[in-house]
């Protein structure tokens, strides 16, 4: 069994002292099952990239309390001593679904369902939220970028601004499941098997008597993998002539100038003006990188104004996840079932009403293979063409499944009885999964602006229960 990397104490103390209430009233052992979504996707984009399940099963299967855990809760002088016996031997011992890693997912729709005792399936949920929240977010951020770039390549270099070490290795995780398939972050390639990018400060050049000494020096010490910095004191009169210097002298000694790198000024023009330099020059191969704060909006100007970047080098606004609707993906984990009953949250928004019970998420396909829409329905309950289905935020907007859908469903049992129960596979996978998936998203909903928003409708079935345990509550009160 691969360890958990996270202690069992990685919760809100209001997770400890509600499962120690649940020990009281003697409801800990009776069956409950939780979703774990989100309500909006995020970047004001259509769509998330799914991503974290990997080390969120692994803290699921080694969720233990250690002796140092139990002393610790035992001097907060709040819990009972048979409370903490009991944390002595816990486990989860449950179920879980889950779409695999790299899904393009929605908002609205299951990402996790967690079956298992209330103590088990409520406990774990500020963990898991942790978890699936920030590395789907990442993965989603770095997707946007990716199809901004086009055919150019992007590197993720935001281990300095990521919020914290862990920060920085979930970023560079998710962000390759989204399509960015290098990190300048060592450990996070060494971790994870993602190639390793990287050029130097400028720190660099100013530790050497002039720019051209600093390109020279940096050039025999690695002749075959050398990129220069070029606008430390002046992009257009020192840098990119010391470069073509540089790059005329490694071809004497039979190597290349891999590429240049500019971190500052108008790119697209700087990018354009570099190519035209080395082009006429004789140097066609030379790669163009560029950085400073840099997204996806950044990204689709410089091209849009005939920039002719190669590689993006994308830090801050990749690693902090910043945007409009960024920050927090605002996933939540809401109890669905309990003790075999269905459970429905009602609040005067009915965009914010639950969605009851266990369910599937039923993804449709179009004959040409493009993804129509999704649809959630009860566990039991058979879709086909011609089905009505509904608008979970307003039911009062619905339609039908149209003839020729195949529907095809998204997730799978990936933990039984607390053990995983499927190999997660490599990361490469995951990040061709997410771009074959954006690939088949309906016209319009990869834009950035205004993009198509995907239909994720709920069934028959499911609205008719939700009609019903609504109507029950409101007579209750």
């Amino acid at each position: 069994m691969k360890r958990s990397q996270y202690s069992a104490l990685l919760t809100d103390l209001y997770e400890l002292t509600m499962l120690a209430g649940y020990f009281d009233e003697g409801m800990h052992q009776k069956p409950a099952v939780f979703d774990l979504f989100f309500r909006t996707n995020p970047f004001t984009g259509s769509y998330a990239v799914f991503a974290g399940l990997e080390p969120a099963l692994h803290y699921l299967e080694g969720l233990r309390f250690t002796e140092d855990d139990l002393d610790y809760l035992k001097s907060l002088e709040i819990f009972k001593p048979a409370f903490l016996h009991f944390l002595r031997d816990f486990r989860f011992t449950g179920r879980v679904t889950a779409p695999p890693e790299g899904t393009v997912v929605f908002a609205n729709e299951p990402l996790l369902t967690v079956e298992g005792t209330l103590a088990e399936a409520q406990f774990v949920e500020t963990a898991l939220l942790n978890i699936i929240n920030f590395q789907t977010l990442a993965a989603t951020k770095a997707a946007r970028i990716r199809l901004s770039a086009g055919d150019g390549e992007v590197l993720e270099f935001g281990l300095r601004r990521a919020q914290g070490p862990d920060g920085g290795l979930s970023v560079a995780r998710a962000a390759f499941i989204g399509g960015v398939r290098s990190t300048s972050n060592v450990w996070a390639g060494e971790r994870f098997g993602i190639p390793v990018k990287g050029t130097h400060a400028h720190s660099w050049i100013m530790a050497f008597a002039d720019e051209l000494s600093a390109f020279r020096a940096y050039a025999d010490s690695f002749p075959d993998a050398c990129i220069l910095l070029v606008d430390t004191y002046d992009t257009l009169k020192s840098g990119l002539p010391n470069a073509l210097t540089v790059a005329r002298e490694l071809r004497e000694r039979g190597h290349e100038l891999f590429g240049i790198r500019l971190d500052s000024g108008d790119l697209a023009y700087l990018s354009k003006e570099a190519r035209r330099l080395f082009d006429e020059a004789g140097f066609p191969g030379v790669k163009i990188v560029a950085s400073n704060e840099l997204d996806e909006y950044v990204i689709h100007s410089i091209r849009d104004e005939g920039g002719r970047i190669d590689i993006y080098g994308v830090g801050t606004r990749l690693a902090t996840c910043d945007g409009e609707g960024g920050g927090a993906l605002g996933g939540v984990y809401k109890l669905v079932r309990f003790d075999g009953r269905p459970k429905l949250k009602v609040t005067s928004d009915i965009a914010k009403a639950t969605l009851p019970d266990c369910k599937r998420v039923l993804r449709g396909i179009k004959r040409d293979g493009s993804f129509l829409m999704d649809i959630l329905c009860l566990k039991e309950e058979n879709i086909a063409s011609g089905a009505r289905v509904y608008d979970p935020t307003n039911p009062l907007r619905n339609t039908t499944v149209p003839e020729g859908v195949t529907l095809e469903e998204i997730r799978q049992t990936v933990m039984e009885g607390g053990e995983i129960t499927v190999e997660s596979p490599p990361l490469q996978e995951m990040a061709d999964r997410s771009l074959a998936e954006l690939q088949r998203l309906p016209e319009g909903s990869l834009r950035l602006f205004n993009p198509h928003r995907y239909k994720v409708a709920m069934s028959q079935g499911l609205h008719d229960l939700r009609s019903r345990l609504m109507e029950e509550i409101r007579r209750n009160d």
